[in-house]
């Protein structure tokens, strides 16, 4: 027996029971997210918290910043997510100490396993290491790690690994320089 593309048989859900109820809940929630003055760090860390994020002191999130599955993210000490970043935690989402996403930017932690005819989700984490810059509107990949104090220049495409402190652009992500 075939399965259709894109159905998917009972025993091959792609989340929990308890996922899809924790799903519900934080869909419930961002409206008080989003809706939070800026200043309320504290409050929005609080919430990550309460979907069992692990989020380090004087962490800084934007109101604007989508974040999909809180539970899959580690947030070091001093990370700045900046407006409009997603936060696509299908899996594990780790930032190390000060890391800084600046607006726009994309971290997937989630793909599809095309060779595959039931196209199984998958879910291969996402490391930064201390000190990374992910610049304006950048896409960091599945599986992908980035090296300590790294660039990841504006609007990149990374989809494979950066080792420390490299200077990336371009899509695909080429090195330029050493920070």
């Amino acid at each position: 027996m075939t399965m259709a593309l894109g159905t998917l048989s009972p025993s091959r859900r792609p989340y929990r029971r308890r996922d899809d109820l924790r799903r519900v809940a934080w869909a419930l929630l961002r409206p008080f997210w989003r809706c939070s003055p800026r200043p309320c760090w504290p409050w929005r860390n609080l919430l990550l918290r309460g979907f069992g994020a692990r989020v380090g002191r004087q962490v800084r999130i934007y109101p604007g910043a989508r974040i999909h599955q809180p539970w899959n993210l580690d947030l070091g000490d001093g990370c700045v997510v900046a407006r409009a970043v997603t936060l696509y935690a299908l899996g594990p989402i780790r930032l190390g100490r000060g890391v800084v996403l600046s607006q726009g930017c994309h971290l997937c932690a989630g793909s599809h396993d095309h060779h595959d005819p039931a196209f199984p989700l998958l879910r291969p984490p996402i490391h930064l290491d201390d000190g990374v810059w992910v610049a304006a509107e950048a896409f960091v990949g599945p599986g992908v790690t980035i090296g300590a104090r790294a660039v990841v220049g504006a609007r990149a495409v990374v989809m494979r690994d950066v080792a420390a402190g490299l200077v990336v652009v371009g899509n695909p992500a080429r090195p330029v320089g050493r920070r």
